[in-house]
């Protein structure tokens, strides 16, 4: 099973019905991936779009909370400068006990990454 993480833009692009994401979503749906949106950057597509939160409420993927480790190491980020839409999805990413080799971040807008150690996917760029 392939661990992802949505970004903002992932989710925006999901509720416009972008192929290669929905193509995710019936991988998950099938067991092979394991979806989740951090919530951070679910509050910042739901600024974007309201009612996009909702809407991934019924698919196959978790949302992945802010706990208090999570605050302090998105915290530390945004302080460093990482733009606080992608921040929770750069701390979430890294490698951890229950993923010991990280996890994939799905985004359409993959250049906002570059200040960061995480190289995410554009789904789109698969095909």
């Amino acid at each position: 099973m392939i661990p992802c993480l949505l970004d903002d833009s992932a989710v925006l692009a999901l509720g416009r019905g972008y192929p290669a994401l929905s193509a995710f979503i019936d991988d998950a749906t099938a067991g092979r991936a394991a979806l989740a949106v951090p919530a951070l950057c679910l509050c910042a597509a739901e600024a974007q779009r309201p009612g996009i939160a909702e809407h991934v409420a019924v698919l196959p993927v978790e949302i992945e909370p802010l706990d208090l480790s999570g605050t302090i190491s998105t915290g530390r980020l945004i302080r460093e400068g990482v733009d606080w839409r992608i921040a929770q999805a750069v701390a979430d990413a890294a490698p951890s006990p229950l993923y010991p080799d990280g996890r994939i971040v799905l985004s359409v807008q993959p250049g906002r990454y570059q200040a960061t150690a995480v190289r995410p996917v554009d789904p789109g760029a698969l095909d």
